[in-house]
């Protein structure tokens, strides 16, 4: 186990005997705003030191009496640790609450430049408050992270991974924490296929833990030969999205923040209250990557927004996908089973505009069990382009060797030959291709039959059959005669 990682099990493990802990959510979400700060701390230090190179004065965001040096590490004339000047259990707690987060809330307001950092920082503790109750506590904690580099992008790299698995504890827990993570591997699939390029924009409507934009991101930025002027829209003007959940608000966007994206476009916002109707294509984005959630209800007033009113938002969330994405743009979705197969009117209509004025080239059927333990309905992944009609889609039903659970979970490996295939479409034990004109005679049914698996249906002759079901009926009547010997004679 690394250094890192130990520390920041250190830091769990004191938190959780906090009374106002209560979770792996509770926990993650107090460890992120911490780290957070001091992430901030070290990014202006190191922006001040660059403008001294440069003969330049830095303005910081965070004014004096509010930065991390004076109220969480303070120090001495020789740089060592002020122990006697450093607030500690009411104290601390009366400071950060009163004083702290307010003046931290009050950035939101302060500017209206919304890709700036500063409101960035606005945006996060409006939603987010100190949930641990003793000072000395936080204080415990705070000294820990006083101990971590983010001027170094080793550590900063290392940090950005832990993180990420804590964000996965939080989907781990169950409940509706599941919101936070897919499944990184799922991700990278849909990363590696769709392969953005540096120019175009991603857009995620659902964003939970910013885990797609991440990972575009970490693909992205290996292309070589980058520009100053292509990484500046790589870091500002590329990732998009909307997240309705507070908490998961805040956690995309510092999870953005601590992989290096300083200035991410994610909006504290429910997708589904944009009239799509209104969508032009300067709005719209060259790839959308999501796993939007389903099940869940709105306000009749947004059904009305949508062509097709349905309150299922697994359809309301695919209609504002096909209105947001630009002439040439592909999108990778995961969507539940029931959007494939269903054939009410509303299913039927948007599947119809999806096939009529789309190129949905490709559906993976994902094996069930992908979503434990938060959720056990069965999903897929749906690829379309916007780029003329569909023809024929290629299917890839996705096998593992054993049954998944919350301790054996879906793996790389498991995808991989889907990865090599996508772009070949070849026919194989686990993919084929059906035309669309048989989708459509079929009652728009778009979910996934591997002709190669289908069960051969036994034909019996009636009166063969008729017989089966005597023999059946006398032995059951021969099983019935010896229990009831046997209660007679009170064996």
């Amino acid at each position: 186990m690394s250094n890192l990682q130990s520390k920041i099990d250190r830091i769990t493990d004191i938190l959780r005997r906090d009374d106002g802990i209560s979770g792996a959510m509770h926990y993650t979400e107090q460890i992120s705003w911490i780290i957070f700060l001091k992430y901030l701390s070290d990014y202006e230090n190191e922006k001040n030191n660059q403008a001294k190179i440069d003969n330049k004065k830095y303005a910081y965001v965070i004014d004096e009496k509010y930065r991390w040096h004076n109220w969480a590490y303070p120090v001495n004339s020789k740089n060592e640790y002020d122990v006697k000047n450093a607030k500690s259990g009411d104290d601390l707690t009366e400071f950060v609450n009163k004083e702290l987060f307010p003046y931290l809330q009050s950035f939101k307001n302060a500017t209206q430049d919304v890709k700036s950092i500063k409101y960035k920082i606005g945006g996060i503790f409006e939603f987010i408050n100190n949930r641990i109750a003793s000072g000395h506590t936080l204080r415990e904690v705070v000294e820990i992270i006083s101990s971590l580099n983010f001027q170094s992008k080793d550590e900063l790299f290392e940090l950005s991974h832990i993180y990420e698995n804590l964000l996965q504890g939080m989907g781990s827990d169950g409940g509706n924490s599941g919101e936070f993570y897919t499944p990184r591997c799922v991700i990278k699939a849909m990363v590696n296929t769709v392969k953005p390029q540096v120019g175009q924009t991603i857009y995620d409507g659902a964003v939970g833990s910013a885990g797609f934009l991440i990972e575009a991101y970490e693909y992205m930025k290996q292309q070589k030969g980058l520009s100053t002027k292509q990484l500046r829209f790589l870091s500002n003007d590329t990732f998009f999205g909307n997240e309705k959940t507070p908490l998961a608000y805040v956690m995309g966007v510092m999870n953005m923040i601590l992989h290096g994206i300083e200035s991410p476009n994610i909006y504290k916002f429910n997708t589904l209250t944009v009239d799509i109707r209104g969508i032009q294509e300067k709005d719209r984005y060259s790839i959308i990557l999501a796993n939007p959630p389903f099940g869940g209800k709105e306000k009749d007033t947004i059904y009305n927004l949508f062509p097709v009113k349905s309150n299922a938002t697994e359809l309301l969330f695919i209609q504002h996908f096909l209105k947001s994405l630009k002439q040439g743009g592909t999108a990778a979705i995961i969507i539940p089973e029931g959007v494939l197969f269903q054939s009410n009117n509303a299913f039927k209509q948007v599947k119809e505009t999806m096939l009529k004025d789309f190129n949905v080239h490709t559906i993976v059927s994902l094996p069930s069990g992908v979503f434990l333990p938060y959720s056990a309905v069965k999903t897929n992944i749906i690829y379309f382009s916007r780029e003329g009609a569909t023809t024929d889609v290629w299917y890839y039903e996705v096998s593992t060797p054993n049954k998944l659970t919350k301790n054996k979970p879906i793996q790389y490996e498991h995808l991989e030959e889907f990865v090599n295939l996508y772009n070949k479409r070849s026919n194989t034990a686990n993919s084929w291709t059906v035309p669309v004109q048989q989708i459509i005679d079929n009652n728009y049914d778009l979910s996934a039959k591997n002709p190669t698996k289908q069960i051969v249906e036994e034909h019996i002759a009636p009166a063969q059959l008729l017989q089966q079901i005597k023999s059946n009926d006398a032995a059951i009547q021969a099983l019935i005669a010896d229990v009831e010997t046997i209660i007679e004679k009170g064996y």
